[in-house]
This record gives C-alpha cells, sequence and structure tokens, in this order.
C-alpha cells in the first residue's frame, strides 16, 4: 500500500508475494473495522468503508471475512488511533508514513527508529504538505468497457484524469470529488479494483539505481511495522528500479 504513483502503487499490490500479501490483508481488515466504526457498517452509506471494501475484494480477500472485519467495529475498532507520520530520508527524498495503532508510543517508537537507523529525519506535521496533494486513486479493469465511452460518462462526476494500461483503467479525482466519482460508477453497475485516497507528490526525484533500492527498502521497512498502513514518497520507481526489487 505504498509508493510515489498510482501506478507502482497498484502493480506492487497485484505481484506481492505470500507474506507481503497476508501484511495487507491485516492491514486491509484494520481498515474496514475502523471505518465501519466511524461511518456505520453499511458500506452503501459509508465511503470510506465502501472504499475498503472494494479493496479488499481486489485483494481477492473472502466475503466472509470481510464480513467479520465489520462486525468487530462495535467492539475492536475504539482502540484504535490514527497517526501521521512525515519526513526526509536520504537523498532528498520526502515520506508520509500513515498509521492505524493501539499503542501510540510503540508506535511513535518505532517510527522514529527507522529514521534515525536509516539517516533520516522525522519532521512536524505539515512539513511536506508543500511536496504533495492528497488525490483519489481508482483502479478497474476494462472488461467490456470502451475506454472512449467510460470517459465521457465520467466527466460530470468530476474526474481528474484516466488513464488506460494493460487492461486497466487508473481513475484521478481530487479529493473532495473521490466519493462522488465511486457513486457514479456504483450507479453504473462498475465494481472497482481499488479505490483509495494517495498522497500523490507535486514532483518526483529519479535517483540512481543504487540509490533508489536504498529508498525502496527503507520504504520497505516501514510497511513491514504491523501499525504501518500505508508509505507514500516521491521516489521516481524507474522500470529498472522495479525489475532490481522482483
Amino acid at each position: 500500500m505504498s509508493g510515489h504513483s498510482k501506478w507502482s502503487t497498484i502493480k506492487r499490490k497485484k505481484g506481492a508475494n505470500d507474506a507481503r500479501r497476508g501484511k495487507l490483508f491485516t492491514k486491509i481488515i484494520k481498515e474496514i473495522t475502523v471505518a465501519a466504526s466511524e461511518g456505520g457498517m453499511d458500506p452503501e452509506t459509508n465511503p470510506r468503508l465502501r472504499a475498503a471494501v472494494q479493496n479488499a475484494k481486489g485483494m481477492n480477500m473472502p466475503k466472509d471475512t470481510i464480513q467479520r472485519a465489520i462486525n468487530k467495529a462495535d467492539k475492536d475498532s475504539s482502540a484504535f488511533l490514527e497517526l501521521t507520520f512525515e519526513g526526509m530520508l536520504p537523498h532528498r527524498i520526502g515520506v508520509y508514513v500513515d498509521c492505524l495503532t493501539d499503542n501510540r508510543n510503540r508506535t511513535v517508537g518505532n517510527i522514529r527508529a527507522i529514521f534515525n537507523k536509516r539517516g533520516g529525519n522525522l519532521g512536524t506535521n505539515g512539513s511536506l504538505s508543500y511536496m504533495f496533494e492528497r488525490k483519489g486513486i481508482i483502479s478497474l479493469a476494462q472488461g467490456e468497457l470502451d475506454p472512449e465511452e467510460f470517459e465521457l460518462e465520467l466527466i460530470d462526476a468530476g474526474v481528474e484524469e484516466i488513464e488506460f494500461d494493460e487492461g486497466t483503467f487508473m481513475i484521478t479525482t481530487p479529493m473532495e470529488e473521490f466519493h462522488n466519482v465511486q457513486k457514479k460508477l456504483q450507479e453504473m453497475g462498475l465494481e472497482s479494483d481499488s479505490a483509495e485516497l494517495q498522497r500523490i507528490p507535486n514532483d518526483t526525484i529519479e535517483l540512481p539505481i543504487e540509490q533508489a533500492l536504498q529508498i525502496m527498502k527503507i520504504v520497505e521497512e516501514f510497511e513491514d511495522d504491523d501499525d504501518v498502513q500505508a508509505v507514500w514518497h516521491n521516489l521516481e520507481v524507474t522500470d529498472e528500479v522495479s525489475e532490481a526489487m522482483d
């Protein structure tokens, strides 16, 4: 659940190995439970829960697992606290780390330790706001959809951009239009593979492959923490870097 761009995010999710897939399941279940607690247990009337359920389905999570996560909302989610950390990694790479935790001190300590150990600097909230913008990112399989007709259908819903690659539509929306676009897709009888608010960098930085791999190892170290839900950064993940990570 990380990356500098929508394409790197989706491709990494699809290629996740079993161990990482298990961690993604755990993180999505936590998000479902918290979303259900905050906005109600009906995905039809709770946009955050609807997005979380869509992401779960996109990961082929069993329906009964999704329902159990929703049902846990009354008793488990009140213990979770949402935290966001932001700071700089080596080579001028900015990073956001979004967390859901039941122990603030543990999470703060773990995240600070990674920054310190890997030569980064943990900043104050808002210190990277000029570098990133929150946008809605929705991925959808093409199926029988005609790209031109599909784009025309979504223009009035507030879509900012629609890209098409390898049989997948990648829809970008302003943050404030994210749920409107989700609703439009639902009205069209379409179900997305994933839907989430991402932190998209205004500009990305391309590094030599050795330095880029150093950054991606730090990103994965953040991701491996059970309290971390998502990591966003402004590293340009080139094809060479992606191949070297496989």
